[in-house]
């Protein structure tokens, strides 16, 4: 089981929109020399639906690649057909990802059972350990605590990625923790609570720009070290709200534009950060002693 910090990985881009091998290969080694426990590439933050279907699987073969056994790949692989999931995820496997992250179906809102037969599905074509992923906000479709609990059930599913940050649906899901199943917050504002409640990890935003300090949490909540865990939680918080000030990944490759670490680029329909925000952006990474 995979525990503490796992960032979700921008993907980084050039001035043509292109796919910034050597950006991303500094952004490895960053995260790789500031502790960070896992690597999530090509995700929500890793600009997965601006991505076509090649880049998509070139990308994580490149941060395996890269990697290099250092820390655990987990490679996005969701999709809203499930035949896409699979062949994605089944690239992913090829590739020597360690697990995947499958997203709930977006736009098609299927049902309770739909989500059942779609994450079977992928788990019986390809035989890779599978993270469930919920996040409402963006499918318009909510994964049940029961259909959860079903799917908990199967072998290769080995955890779920929460991104409702609701302490009624972290208590409903805990439950579930097993030696074969994870619970890792998807939403960074209420992840040290949810790590204090028994979560295993979190897969944040956030680590991008401060991952030493968020692993630093994360290591000081699994060691039920509750002070140091809400200290360093209280200090990240403004950051934690600046990441999302406009949708996800925009705040955070300006962030990590200023510090240096990738070139200002971004796929439409995503925009760079609007000038009014730069600011607030700018004053969180400083209160985390981000040097820009």
């Amino acid at each position: 089981m995979i525990k503490g910090s796992l960032v979700a990985l921008v993907t980084p881009m050039d001035h043509e929109g292109g796919i910034d091998r050597q950006a991303l290969k500094q952004l490895v080694e960053f995260h790789i020399a500031q502790g960070t426990d896992g690597i999530v590439a090509v995700g929500t933050t890793g600009e997965s639906a601006t991505l076509n279907f090649q880049e998509h699987a070139d990308v994580i073969g490149d941060v395996v690649r890269l990697c290099a056994g250092r820390v655990p790949v987990i490679a996005g692989t969701g999709a809203n057909s499930t035949r896409e999931a699979i062949a994605l995820t089944r690239d992913a496997a090829e590739a020597g990802a360690d697990a995947c992250l499958s997203v709930v179906p977006y736009y098609n809102k299927p049902t309770q059972e739909g989500l059942y037969r779609h994450f079977c599905a992928i788990v019986e074509a390809v035989e890779l350990p599978l993270i469930l992923y919920n996040v409402p906000g963006r499918t318009a479709c909510d994964m049940l605590p029961q259909t959860v609990k079903r799917l908990a059930e199967i072998e290769r599913i080995i955890g779920i990625k929460e991104a409702v940050g609701e302490c009624e649906r972290i208590a409903a899901l805990l439950p579930l923790r097993s030696e074969g199943f994870a619970f890792y917050s998807g939403d960074d504002i209420s992840a040290c609570d949810a790590l204090l409640m028994g979560a295993d990890g979190v897969i944040s935003v956030t680590a991008n720009v401060v991952p030493a300090m968020m692993r630093r949490m994360c290591a000081a909540a699994l060691a039920e070290r509750k002070t140091d865990a809400r200290v360093l939680q209280e200090q990240m918080m403004p950051l934690h709200h600046a990441m999302f000030v406009e949708p996800n990944p925009i705040p955070v490759k300006w962030a990590l534009t200023r510090m240096g670490m990738i070139e200002s680029s971004i796929r439409l329909p995503l925009t760079p950060l609007d000038d009014r925000f730069h600011q607030q952006v700018q004053r969180a990474l400083a209160d985390c002693g981000v040097m820009i």
